[in-house]
């Protein structure tokens, strides 16, 4: 009886599919150009905000914010506009 009760609960929980969310990588949208020295800078690409990267730069880090060379738009489909009819 018990057996059957855990196979069965088994079985339903095959069919829910907990973690079968789409994750796809992307680049963050904004980078911390940080200045090393008087000739050289980094670029510290990993903000997805403006206020997440002017936090690290106002902590001391001798630098300023910059959109991402590297980041890439969102890849969702656009949705079409339907036009109503007009009779």
């Amino acid at each position: 009886m018990i057996r059957a009760a855990i196979l069965a609960l088994a079985a339903v929980a095959t069919l829910f599919p907990w973690s079968a969310q789409r994750v796809e990588a992307r680049e963050a949208p904004w980078c911390a150009v940080i200045a090393n020295s008087t000739e050289s800078v980094y670029w510290d690409c990993q903000y997805n905000s403006i206020e997440q990267c002017r936090a690290v730069v106002l902590a001391g880090s001798r630098g300023w914010c910059n959109p991402s060379p590297y980041a890439t738009g969102t890849t969702e489909p656009k949705r079409k506009v339907r036009k109503g009819h007009s009779s």
